[in-house]
């Protein structure tokens, strides 16, 4: 790793921030003073979704369309 002064950091911000994410993180120092470490950022590992995880553990009456009718059917005055 190593080290730039905060004005070289500023002219060549561009040409740092690329290493950087390239695996070669830096320092950068104010009057020889380290101050800040500049390393690149993973980035953020994304979930996949499983389609079908469920497959085969319930399943769908015959009647389902036709489950509760009556009940609905009363509550908006279809009878």
């Amino acid at each position: 790793m190593y080290t730039v002064n905060i004005h070289e950091a500023k002219t060549h911000l561009s040409r740092l921030v690329e290493q950087a994410a390239a695996g070669e993180p830096f320092i950068i120092a104010k009057a020889g003073k380290p101050m800040v470490q500049v390393t690149r950022i993973d980035p953020p590992v994304e979930k996949k979704r499983r389609l079908g995880f469920l497959q085969d553990q319930f399943s769908i009456p015959e009647d389902f369309n036709e489950m509760g009718k009556e009940e609905i059917e009363a509550m908006f005055g279809l009878d």
